[in-house]
């Protein structure tokens, strides 16, 4: 299926989504976000701010909390952490491809 978003343009992070659509119309400061969470308010701090990859945990954790599914959470990392890496095509420059016959 091909993305409408722009492959040239990151994608949003999860945490900002958080501190930008979501605690606003739940109207919580960010210490009682994370208390309820269960986690650190640096923790939350550093998720909001795009500083900390959303985990595995911190996705079933907002699930619980917001009844969101923590597949749309991880798979708005996911998002970040693919451009990102494609970003540093150096990286990956000495992979080469293997002839189909033994890729099967």
């Amino acid at each position: 299926m091909k993305s409408l978003r722009n492959p040239n343009r990151r994608p949003t992070h999860p945490g900002a989504i958080l501190l930008e659509d979501v605690l606003p119309s739940i109207d919580l400061p960010q210490s009682r976000f994370a208390e309820l969470l269960g986690v650190s308010r640096l923790t939350v701090s550093q998720l909001l701010h795009g500083h900390r990859a959303l985990s595995p945990d911190m996705a079933m954790r907002l699930e619980k909390l917001l009844g969101t599914s923590a597949e749309s959470w991880l798979r708005m990392q996911e998002a970040v952490d693919l451009w990102e890496a494609r970003q540093q095509p150096e990286k990956f420059a000495t992979i080469k491809r293997l002839p189909a016959a033994a890729a099967a």
